[in-house]
């Protein structure tokens, strides 16, 4: 593909980023999301806010990671429908009974996240019991394959791909570099994948699946043993250094030159237990002109009247 094919293709496609923390980080997307709609110029005018997904500490159908995060949720739904922005819930568990269904809390989530006002919400989900069980109680939503299906064979990913209930899905980060399979799917194939880009899990992690299943098993209450992690980085916890070295990383150059041109669109960050600073970080990274990433990180520190780190 030559220069001018790409500039045109960069022109009709905007990089969606799906960001986390709805819950956890709602401080945060306070005092964020007005400076990024009054100063869009800050930002690459590529890209947008596709959604913000998370689930709250008390959530037994979340999932991916311990739920995080105490704000209202109907101060969530407020902030989102102001800002016109998609609410993800992440209901990832992977241990769920049927039993599990009839939860109020989680219910409850799902009676106020169906309306999304301008924008229609979403469900991360893993299990299709619960998506049969929300599809339909709460018909209003859309659904995105989680990432923690762990699918790793790229036959499997297409068939997962190919299923009418999903209009998103993740694959496993490890297949984020399958460019010459990926780039044969259909243009509506395409539409449907989100590449996680900042995985720092180990590129040859073995047990990832248990990993989740672990975190699934704390959320139900069950009484278990942390998952060990089988990293021999895992002593580090995450950093974005060390994120960007792995294997499967996807960087803003590699989003403009490579994902963008072939037509990839939704891109997920992850970072919901990070924390905030990290989060910042992110958005400068992924989203913020060089020229306005100190102005940016001085509105989010210094300006904001929160306590946000």
């Amino acid at each position: 593909m030559n220069d001018k094919n790409c500039a045109d293709s960069e022109e009709k496609i905007t990089a969606f980023y799906h960001l986390p923390g709805l819950f956890e980080f709602y401080e945060f997307y306070k005092a964020f999301l007005p400076l990024f709609k009054e100063h869009r110029e800050y930002f690459y005018n590529w890209c947008d806010i596709g959604s913000i997904y998370g689930a709250p500490a008390d959530c037994i159908w979340g999932g991916g990671r311990v739920g995080f995060g105490d704000a209202r949720a109907e101060d969530v739904v407020a902030l989102m429908q102001e800002y016109g922005i998609s609410s993800r819930l992440t209901f990832s568990n992977s241990m769920l009974e049927e039993k599990h269904l009839s939860d109020k809390r989680c219910n409850a989530l799902c009676s106020m996240f169906e309306d999304g006002g301008e924008v229609q919400n979403g469900v991360i989900i893993h299990l299709d019991l619960l998506l049969d069980h929300i599809a339909k109680n709460y018909p209003g939503f859309y659904f995105v394959s989680s990432t923690t299906k762990v699918i790793t064979d790229f036959d499997e990913l297409v068939k997962e791909i190919d299923r009418s209930e999903f209009k998103y899905v993740v694959p496993d980060f490890r297949l984020n570099k399958e460019l010459d399979r990926l780039k044969s799917l259909s243009d509506k194939q395409k539409e449907k994948v989100e590449f996680l880009c900042n995985e720092c899990c180990w590129f040859d992690c073995y047990d990832r699946k248990n990993c989740y299943k672990n975190v699934s098993m704390k959320a139900l209450g069950m009484d278990c043993e942390d998952h060990v992690c089988v990293s021999p980085t895992s002593d580090r916890g995450y950093r974005f250094s060390d994120a960007m070295k792995n294997p499967a990383f996807i960087g803003i150059d590699s989003i403009q030159k490579v994902y963008m041109p072939a037509g990839f669109s939704n891109y997920k960050i992850e970072g919901r237990s990070l924390g905030s600073a990290i989060l910042l970080e992110f958005i400068l990274y992924y989203m913020t002109k060089p020229e306005y990433q100190l102005k940016v990180r001085e509105e989010i520190y210094l300006d904001s009247s929160l306590d946000l780190f």
